[in-house]
């Protein structure tokens, strides 16, 4: 196989091994991680909660991934700025703004988006 490696189930297992363990260093290295992971869980148990409908949770999934998405680039991108460039430097600062800001928005949509869907269930 040109250029690659062929398909392996082992290697499959273990690239899985890898994404957990960088699961488990983002949770376990960054604050904001934790909240997420705590926004996380009281979306579920309140969308369990109110029986909220398949199509609603579509949404909420959709802005739970797009928060956690956020976060792991927004981790990855600070990893390597710090390996690239370990004392100050204006740009790589503002690369960390930026990513830092992209997370802020994800999590500021994934909010109204909890509100849209929730609003109905608890104005009942």
């Amino acid at each position: 196989m040109p250029g690659g490696k062929r398909f392996s189930l082992i290697g499959r297992i273990r690239s899985f091994g890898y994404a957990l363990a960088g699961l488990r260093f983002l949770v376990r290295s960054q604050h904001n991680a934790r909240i997420h992971l705590v926004a996380t869980v009281a979306v579920v148990a309140t969308g369990l909660a109110l029986h909220v409908a398949n199509n609603d949770w579509r949404w909420l999934t959709l802005a739970i991934v797009l928060v956690w998405f956020a976060e792991g680039v927004n981790t990855a991108l600070e990893q390597l700025c710090d390996l690239i460039s370990p004392g100050y430097d204006t740009k790589i600062e503002h690369a960390k703004d930026v990513a830092a800001g992209t997370v802020l928005v994800c999590a500021a949509g994934a909010a109204v988006i909890g509100v849209l869907v929730f609003w109905p269930y608890l104005s009942r």
